[in-house]
């Protein structure tokens, strides 16, 4: 049995944090040039402080909500670390989201301060300023102070609290409470409005343990942070770095994210599936392009990787002449694979989303493991995850300690723990409808669970299509095996009440512009490309090819061709969850005549 700390609230955790590793570096960033800057847990905790005294100094009291619209950087953690130290409620809003949908987080959270990014997010929030009116003060990040009666720079705020006296900040952390309210982080919106997630400093404290007892740690760990903290992975991921005193580095922006890895060089690091993506295009695509001798042994090299891959997976051991042979393809290939994510990568985090098992495989292949996990908003980002040595690719792992898992009578993910939200922010029924009486969190999503408790997701609850003929079909499960195709982008299967399925597909930009300039295609763009016979005819074969290892009412008999599927266009969310029924509206036209 797992034993886990009471911790009186966040703030007491930090605390412990720096009593034990107070000179050893914190947090770090990259400057304009790509230097790197950092501060000891000891100087940290000084920020925090001060910080949380400014606060105190404009007025916040417990239970205030504190807004964030800003992207992930130093000031976002020191600014939540500092709010939830007193008793406030931060609430994180993605940079990336129009001045519609911040007003209407702001609002509803009852935010009475809201910090901004910069200029430009000041400037959206000028916007809804009426709407908005309980919100007292912004406070800019970086930049000077606009000239504005509403608005201060991050050095006019911290120096309000010059005043506060020692005893009126440890009073303040003192009466914060492990049941009370530290975050409300808002849902994605894929089904509706989004709803506010109440996670309490329990919920953080016990979560940054359980994903700390699930994984391979070690003080002296590198964890590079790219991902939005509005978004509870990323600060779960934060919370657990706290936890074990471990160094964490964020980059500039991802525009930068390559080169930001190789400065930061991190020991571990979480992402979302469509980064992993990425990467794995833009190195076949490289492959490719050389061509010849250098792309045989590229192939051979992966093919030895593979075979590795699978007698691990297997827990096998690895015949001497194989071992040699793997010896010499990493030296010579996936040395430089590794080496583009920093050189020093034990392990990465998937979550977030379903990740293609083939993508995991390959980067498996090349020496680089990626364990995939899941969790949710309304579980405090974390129910189970593959462990270091014990894992497998197309399953989100056993339950981590202190976590509880069932499937219920109709196959729904049921989940119970310390890790479980206190309830939606003034939305009681919904809160009913999900948390049921004995405490268990219903996910929406489908699954199965075998005999090691390991979990795999086969699709969504809401999202399971019926088609005429009464077939009972979910759509993620076939999403993800077409996906699995180096030209297809984005799927979304159509189907429900219609008797066969159809399937709308963006193609992977890179992956399909080497496929086009190997074939002397001239193309000004992804959308041109995507309307050309030839690029219709090998997305054809790419899903014919996939249809043969699926059921006969599973197969895809039409398809689409569409644009990429973006926040710009409204049709996925900032974590790049489809927005299906936006998606449905949007394309009605197109998918009637896929049934004509």
């Amino acid at each position: 049995m797992e034993t886990f700390k009471d911790f009186e609230n966040i703030h007491a955790m930090l605390r412990e944090t720096v009593g034990r590793r107070g000179g050893y570096p914190a947090y770090r960033w990259l400057t304009g040039d790509g230097q790197p800057q950092e501060v000891t847990w000891k100087e940290f905790y000084a920020e925090v402080r001060k910080v949380a005294k400014a606060l105190m100094a404009i007025g916040v009291q417990k239970g205030d909500k504190v807004a964030i619209v800003s992207y992930s950087c130093y000031r976002w953690v020191l600014t939540d670390l500092a709010a939830t130290s007193i008793g406030a409620v931060t609430v994180g809003i993605y940079q990336t989201l129009p001045a519609k949908d911040c007003c209407f987080i702001i609002h509803h959270s009852d935010a009475v301060l809201v910090f901004a990014e910069d200029r430009n997010q000041f400037d959206k929030l000028l916007e809804i300023r009426n709407e908005i009116s309980a919100v007292r003060r912004v406070v800019l990040f970086s930049g000077e102070n606009p000239d504005n009666d509403w608005a201060l720079d991050f050095e006019e705020f911290t120096d309000q609290g010059g005043d506060v006296p020692d005893r009126a900040f440890a009073e303040m952390t003192a009466a914060v409470a492990a049941e009370d309210v530290a975050a409300i982080v808002y849902t994605s919106g894929t089904t509706g409005v989004p709803k506010g997630a109440m996670l309490t400093h329990d919920n953080m404290t016990f979560t940054a343990q359980s994903v700390e007892k699930s994984v391979v740690w070690y003080p002296d760990d590198h964890l590079f942070l790219f991902l939005p903290l509005a978004h509870v992975f990323a600060r779960t991921c934060v919370y657990t770095a706290l936890l074990c005193g471990c160094t964490l580095t964020f980059n500039r922006s991802m525009d930068l994210l390559a080169e930001d890895l190789k400065t930061a060089r991190p020991d571990w690091f979480p992402s979302v599936p469509r980064v992993y993506e990425k990467v794995q295009a833009k190195i076949m695509n490289t492959a490719e392009a050389k061509g010849g001798l250098a792309l045989k042994f590229f192939n051979w090299a992966l093919a030895v990787g593979y075979r590795v891959s699978d007698l691990q997976l297997a827990h096998r051991s690895i015949p001497p002449l194989v071992s040699l042979q793997y010896k010499l393809a990493n030296q010579l290939i996936f040395k430089k694979i590794q080496a583009a994510l920093g050189g020093r990568v034990r392990w990465c985090i998937s979550g977030a989303a379903p990740l293609n098992p083939e993508v995991g495989r390959f980067f498996h292949a090349a020496g680089i493991l990626v364990v995939e996990g899941i969790g949710m908003t309304e579980n405090t980002s974390f129910s189970n995850l593959n462990r270091y040595d014990n894992y497998r690719f197309g399953w989100v792992g056993p339950p981590g300690p202190g976590i509880e898992q069932k499937i219920a009578s109709d196959g729904e993910i049921l989940f119970r723990g310390r890790n479980v939200m206190k309830g939606y922010y003034k939305m009681p029924d919904e809160t009913a409808a999900t948390i049921t009486e004995d405490g268990w969190l219903k996910t929406g999503d489908l699954g199965e669970i075998d005999d090691e408790g390991f979990l795999r997701i086969t699709g969504r609850k809401k999202e399971i299509l019926v088609t005429s003929g009464g077939k009972n079909i979910g759509p993620a499960a076939i999403e993800g095996h077409l996906a699995t195709s180096r030209y297809i982008h984005q799927v979304c299967v159509v189907g429900d009440r219609r008797h066969y399925l159809t399937a709308l597909i963006s193609l992977e930009p890179e992956a399909i512009g080497a496929y086009a300039a190997q074939h002397q295609v001239a193309f000004s763009s992804v959308e041109e490309l995507g309307q050309h016979p030839l690029i219709k005819k090998l997305i054809e074969t790419e899903i014919a090819e996939r249809n043969k290892s699926l059921a006969p009412f599973e197969t895809i008999k039409k398809f689409t061709i569409v644009p990429e599927f973006t926040m710009d266009n409204e049709m996925v969310t900032p974590t790049l969850k489809l927005k299906k029924s936006v998606i449905l509206d949007r394309f009605k036209d197109t998918i009637d005549a896929m049934y004509r």
